[in-house]
């Protein structure tokens, strides 16, 4: 039996987790394998995120201090659950987890928060469609770069076309 003081260190590092995170999402892992939960870790793990299984009562108790987690999880908090926290990328973490849903049709991915809103079920989903953070700054860099390669390739062709009207200078 777990003692008062157990709960209260519990609390205490579920309120400290939520501190840390940027985003959070409640899942229900139940009839999921051993080997499966693991698998799931690890590749919450890559992406700087955690799964915490805790009891629903201690996890409202921890609510309490943000807000905004009491009012995305209210009505979630119901049956076996596990809190995914996710301390890099949000849309790292929502991929991750859509994709484990995907193989492993047993998870329920609940509902989740990102900066204090809540969000639903569509828009985990949409979240995970979403390009990283690495991919959107590519993205953005080859928008920079192409305008000067347009242009150095038009001088290119301009300086070949003269090039070859004009005789050489020595």
């Amino acid at each position: 039996m777990i003692t008062r003081a157990d709960k209260e260190t519990q609390v205490k590092a579920i309120a400290e987790k939520f501190a840390k995170a940027k985003g959070a999402f409640i899942v229900d892992f139940k009839g999921i394998k051993v080997e499966q939960v693991t698998n799931l870790r690890k590749k919450l793990h890559k992406s700087e995120s955690e799964m915490k299984v805790v009891r629903n009562t201690l996890a409202k108790r921890a609510f309490a201090s943000h807000p905004g987690a009491a009012k995305a999880f209210e009505g979630s908090m119901k049956g076996t659950n596990a809190i995914v926290f996710s301390y890099g990328e949000v849309t790292a973490t929502a991929k991750a987890l859509a994709e484990f849903a995907k193989d492993v049709e047993v998870l329920q991915i609940k509902t989740g928060m990102m900066e204090g809103e809540a969000l639903d079920a569509s828009k985990i989903k949409f979240l995970a469609t979403l390009p990283g953070k690495d991919q959107l700054r590519a993205q953005l860099l080859a928008l920079f770069k192409e305008p000067s390669a347009k242009m150095a390739r038009v001088l290119d062709m301009y300086a070949k076309k003269n090039g070859e009207a004009a005789p050489a200078q020595a």
